[in-house]
C-alpha cells in the first residue's frame, strides 16, 4: 500500500537537531528503508516538515519508521494512504454508484 509519511519537528527541537546531526540522520534512517519514491519538505505552521511517499507491505515496520523522529525530534507524525491518478481510476472503475 502507497502511504504518505508527513512529519513536523517543533523549531526549538529542530534548531538543536540541524546542529548535532539527528534531523539528518532520521531522515537518512526514514529514506534507505522506505525506498520513496517522492520526498518533499516544507513549512508548515513554521514547523520543518517532510512529506514521504513509500510502498509498505507489512504495517509492522511502521513502529520501525516511526520511532527515530518521536524522542529524538519530539516530531507530529501523520501516515495515511495515499493514490496516484491511476490508483484512482482503478479504484473508479470498480466502485458502484446509485
Amino acid at each position: 500500500m502507497r502511504l504518505t509519511f508527513r512529519f513536523g519537528v517543533p523549531v526549538e527541537k529542530g534548531n538543536e537537531a540541524v546542529k548535532d546531526g539527528t534531523l539528518s540522520a532520521a531522515i537518512d534512517t526514514l529514506i534507505k528503508p522506505t525506498n520513496p519514491e517522492a520526498v518533499y519538505f516544507t513549512l508548515d505552521g513554521g514547523e520543518r516538515t517532510g512529506m514521504i511517499f513509500f510502498d509498505l507491505d507489512d504495517q509492522a515496520r511502521l513502529a520501525e519508521i516511526n520511532e527515530p523522529f518521536f524522542d529524538p525530534l519530539d516530531a507530529a507524525i501523520d501516515i495515511m494512504p495515499v493514490l496516484n491518478l491511476d490508483d484512482l481510476r482503478r479504484g473508479m472503475a470498480g466502485a458502484s454508484f446509485s
